[in-house]
């Protein structure tokens, strides 16, 4: 079962339950209004959908593709109701991912390019459907920008004796969907599910330590899953 499937069973477990709960709940539910501000506090899967040749000038040639790693992470967004349908919602979060490339046999088959850590603050526009009911899905579309930092190259020597020295990335915008559901518990309280997609490229250039400098044009195109809890101001 993948990560989005298992985290909708949870979300769809919970909500049922929330629904044959004791009265006294459901004398504490308050739908959205204008002027409300969500507070949420999620976990978060960032799963890339790479695609990118690496390509060294020096040879004239393409020698494989680029591998981007998950990450895992804490991430915090922020919400506000201009009225009871329509919101904005800002995100504030920063992962870090493991990269490598797989390349052509001759130069050792593998290769560890090193680790960046991408903060990528995302503003959505959001459509919330049943405003006032205590499962409320809501859809969104937003701008995301990118910032690629703490770039730390591998220097880890593969079979053929090929190593990254050093490793450059291009900050970038990219467009954001967005689909969700707050389900309410009691008072300002909610549990949150919420998916992101986030179309990012970014230029990726490398050093070796045999004098090959790589370059790719990375689609990154990451999957952000989360689910957490909100708070209703």
């Amino acid at each position: 079962m993948s990560i989005l499937s298992r985290a909708a069973a949870a979300l769809l477990a919970t909500s049922a339950l929330v629904a044959i709960s004791s009265p006294s709940l459901a004398q504490d539910f308050k739908g959205k209004s204008a002027g409300d501000i969500v507070v949420r506090a999620r976990g978060l899967a960032v799963i890339p959908q790479e695609k990118g040749r690496l390509n060294a000038p020096a040879l004239n040639a393409d020698i494989g593709d680029a591998k981007i790693g998950n990450d895992y992470i804490p991430e915090v967004d922020f919400t506000y109701f201009f009225t009871e349908n329509i919101a904005a919602e800002l995100i504030a979060g920063t992962t870090r991912h493991r990269v490598k490339g797989n390349i052509l046999p001759a130069l050792g088959g593998s290769v560890e390019a090193g680790k960046v850590s991408l903060l990528p603050p995302t503003l959505t526009v959001q459509y919330h459907f049943l405003p006032k009911e205590r499962i409320s899905p809501y859809v969104g579309a937003g701008l995301n920008y990118t910032l690629f930092y703490n770039k730390k190259a591998a220097n880890s020597v593969n079979s053929a004796g090929l190593a990254v020295i050093d490793t450059d990335y291009e900050n970038r915008f990219g467009w954001a969907l967005q689909a969700g559901v707050d389900v309410a518990i009691a008072g300002n309280w909610s549990l949150n599910f919420d998916v992101k997609k986030i179309f990012l490229k970014t230029d990726w250039k490398a050093k070796t330590n045999l004098g090959v400098d790589v370059n790719s044009k990375v689609t990154i195109d990451p999957w952000l899953i989360g689910i957490g809890v909100g708070y209703r101001f």
